[in-house]
């Protein structure tokens, strides 16, 4: 379908109008954050925003469907993460978290700002390209993924193209992080298991270190990544996690360790899932131990569609903002799982700069969107989802 100018400035004005009431509701989803797999509230919330009656995924999850007609014009999802993080906030807002849990990743930006398209979209849903399906989704942060969960059950009519944006810290304010290919990595959680033989520490020759074992074994990981990748292919191996022993003169019979493989390739998930295995059996088989690795297959790599890429970075202009230069991360996010449904493209929006903004990595209990980062989430949104329509 070809560009419309006058349907971007349309949609734009109407999101415009929308703001003041999005931001209202990012600071009542802010100072009420839920964690994966529980967002009643928010999900109620939400809801109370949409202009039509939404349906229920997932539990928690809420599709809706704006512009819907009978010529059955496949739709064009846009998605919104619902849940936040098991942290205590710091931020020293009014209208920040009391408890526990905290929206430190910037969810409650990402669905102010997209209740403000839908809100908008709905006000002019007879002139709309394509449907609109807004896919708010629960569990992002967490396993079993929402994301993963709707992939699986499938939707109907199938989305023409699925798109997202996501904040991000690193990049400088005004400007929008869109690019062709894999922009995030995928994701594998790995648990090492060293079995030895426990022994007194005055006696280790009587036993076999298994924390030693160990300790050997994540220094070989970190050397063995570097000589199993390609050096020009984004990768990370993360060891988060290590716990053994209880006594300090005693040599345990046990002790393990909890980390991440992430990788740009599938083929260099692959190669490091199997280097993972080769390197924790052979160390601890040289320590006299047994090793072994039980792995939890995370989300597939974040590649984004040309040409969603292609018809959407000429209109960022339109919305009053900038391209960025080539951005990437080894960051993930399950969001690539809405590749097994349709094209799919993810923008990053950045916030260095921003007025009022004090900068803070994502996940950190400071981290402080500004309001006006529903606005621009909103219009990159907008024009990610016409990009969509054009496929």
């Amino acid at each position: 379908m070809p560009r419309s100018t006058e349907l971007e400035s349309a949609l734009l004005e109407a999101i415009e109008r929308e703001l003041p009431r999005a931001i209202g509701l990012r600071r009542r989803l802010h100072g009420d954050p839920e964690l994966a797999h529980a967002e009643i509230r928010t999900a109620e919330a939400i809801s109370a925003e949409l202009p039509v009656e939404p349906q229920a995924f997932a539990g928690t999850g809420r599709l809706a469907t704006i512009g819907a007609t009978e010529d059955e014009r496949p739709p064009v999802g846009v998605r919104a993460e619902l849940d936040g993080l098991p942290l205590i906030e710091r931020t020293g807002a009014d209208f920040s978290a009391r408890g526990n849990t905290m929206h430190a990743c910037g969810h409650d930006v990402h669905m102010a700002a997209l209740c403000a398209l839908c809100r908008a979209a709905g006000g002019m849903a007879e002139r709309l390209p394509a449907p609109l399906l807004a896919i708010f989704q629960p569990s992002e942060e967490a396993a079993p993924s929402g994301a993963e969960m709707l992939a699986a059950e499938g939707l109907r009519p199938a989305p023409r193209a699925i798109v997202a944006a996501h904040i991000h810290p690193e990049l400088q304010w005004g400007t929008v992080a869109l690019d062709g290919g894999a922009v995030n990595a995928s994701f594998d959680g790995i648990e090492i298991e060293i079995r030895g033989e426990p022994s007194h520490g005055a006696y280790p020759h009587l036993g076999s270190d298994p924390v030693l074992a160990l300790s050997a074994v994540v220094v070989a990981l970190h050397a063995q990544l570097g000589r199993s990748v390609d050096p020009t292919h984004p990768s990370t191996l993360t060891i988060g996690v290590i716990a053994g022993g209880s006594a300090d003169n005693v040599i345990p019979s046990e002790a393990r360790a909890h980390g991440a493989l992430r990788a740009h390739r599938e083929e260099d998930r692959l190669r490091m899932r199997a280097m993972t295995e080769r390197v924790v059996a052979g160390v601890a088989a040289a320590h006299g131990c047994e090793g072994s690795v039980r792995l939890t297959a995370g989300e597939p790599a974040l590649e984004n569609d040309d040409l969603i890429v292609a018809a959407a970075r000429p209109m960022l202009a339109d919305a009053g903002l900038m391209a960025a230069a080539e951005w990437r991360s080894c960051g993930s996010d399950d969001f690539a799982f809405f590749s097994e449904l349709a094209p799919i493209a993810m923008a990053f929006v950045g916030l260095e700069g921003a007025p009022g903004f004090h900068s803070r990595p994502l996940h950190h209990p400071e981290l402080l969107p500004p309001d006006a980062a529903v606005g621009a989430v909103a219009r990159t949104l907008a024009m990610l989802y016409l990009a969509g329509a054009e496929r």
